[in-house]
């Protein structure tokens, strides 16, 4: 494997381009949770909806479940019986493997490379979540060595998985509440910030670097993805974890056609950010010129909290973002993971869990058309108790 550095090429110049998540997969890529600072009573819950997740990829993808060297053992006991998903020992900070995991990209002809994108647990000194991330740094290049990859290093561009969803015809959906946050890839447009330099919310997220900031990306999109067109959105709905990841608003489902969150409750925590999406993508052009198709998903009835006995478990730690109990966690539908004909979808015990599947499953038989893909829900309040869900914790690594 070696290491392609921005001075010698990129991924576009060289005829590569990341598949979108419904194209063909190889494995899916997650990581075993165990910081005990970020996950309810000593991660246990965690793990068991970990493995659950696993195991309804594997009905359709080999799962491959990365652990540290003091949780392999027991690791690999749990899926012990489950020859579809492997085990393999692996030094990480935390278990947020679309962020931390590679990018991979692929050129039609054969041949897989990976992105290994700077990392720096969503913001570093400026409103990072937890430190250190040095091992989570790494996990990318020991994937693109796992899996025999050449991969591509950008200068500065710090970037996680769920802050982007392509189409695989050269257009990629991004936030700026992301993309232009000023702990990451600001840095490369600007001199560091002061203390009056940071955020809190998108409504005075514009500085005078922003729009040199919004072209540096969008040169580095296409460059390391592969596309022509970026379809900005202006924010998602996690402001204070991952600073508005895609993921949780909106996600390609076919070429021209996107899903996104909806609710049609004006006191809900996330109504405007729903609406403002919306109208966002039913006004956007992609690659191809094509007006896309918006469908909407519900989102849970009620909002959903962390209980108290659940926040009291988590250890206090000066390095980790604390929980508390009367601040909404960030429970999406949309945060699901395609994989081989699956889609793999949260469910919080909410009374529009049953709608969502429901409403999935009616919006790939319209695309796809009926049996192309089977909506699988999976139980996944621990993980968003830990800051993210389904989609999060996976990264898809796309055949050749």
């Amino acid at each position: 494997m070696r290491t392609i550095t921005e001075s010698e090429s990129t991924p576009a110049a060289d005829g590569y381009a990341m598949p979108a998540e419904f194209a063909p997969q190889d494995r899916v890529w997650m990581g075993w949770p165990h910081r005990t600072d970020t996950w309810a009573h000593g991660a246990k819950p965690a793990q068991a909806q970990y493995a659950n997740v696993a195991r309804a990829i594997a009905q359709f993808t080999p799962v491959y479940m990365c652990a540290n060297e003091c949780d392999y053992a027991n690791c690999k006991a749990v899926f012990e019986d489950d020859p579809n998903v492997t085990v393999v020992e692996m030094s990480t900070n935390d278990a947020w493997f679309r962020d931390t995991g590679a990018t991979f990209v692929t050129n039609g002809e054969g041949g897989k490379r990976a992105v290994h994108w700077h990392f720096n647990a969503y913001g570093g000194a400026i409103d990072g979540l937890y430190a250190p991330w040095d091992f989570d740094e790494q996990i990318a290049v020991k994937m693109a060595e796992l899996a025999h990859a050449d991969c591509y290093r950008p200068d500065d561009m710090i970037l996680e998985g769920g802050s982007i969803t392509v189409d695989g015809e050269g257009t990629v959906i991004v936030t700026d509440q992301c993309l232009l946050s000023p702990g990451r890839t600001a840095s490369a447009v600007r001199e560091e910030p002061d203390e009056d330099d940071i955020w809190p919310t998108y409504a005075n997220t514009f500085q005078p670097w922003s729009e040199p900031l919004r072209a540096y990306m969008t040169e580095h999109l296409k460059d390391y993805l592969g596309v022509e067109k970026v379809i900005w959105v202006k924010e998602g709905i996690d402001p204070c974890e991952t600073n508005g990841h895609i993921d949780d608003v909106a996600t390609f489902i076919a070429p021209g056609a996107v899903a996104c969150i909806w609710t049609d409750d004006p006191d809900y925590p996330f109504y405007r950010q729903c609406h403002e999406a919306y109208e966002t993508l039913s006004n956007a052009v992609d690659a191809q010129g094509r007006t896309l198709r918006v469908h909407k998903l519900p989102m849970p009835v009620k909002p959903v909290y962390m209980d108290e006995a659940s926040c009291a478990s988590i250890d206090v730690d000066e390095n980790a973002e604390p929980r508390v109990p009367d601040e909404p966690l960030i429970a999406s539908y949309m945060n699901f993971l395609v994989t081989n004909g699956g889609v793999i979808t949260p469910q919080y015990g909410d009374e529009n869990d049953a709608l969502a599947i429901e409403t999935l499953q009616r919006i790939y038989d319209e695309e796809w058309g009926a049996g192309a893909y089977t909506v699988v829900g999976v139980p996944s309040e621990q993980v968003v108790y830990g800051g993210g869900n389904i989609h999060c914790i996976t990264q898809q690594e796309p055949r050749a």
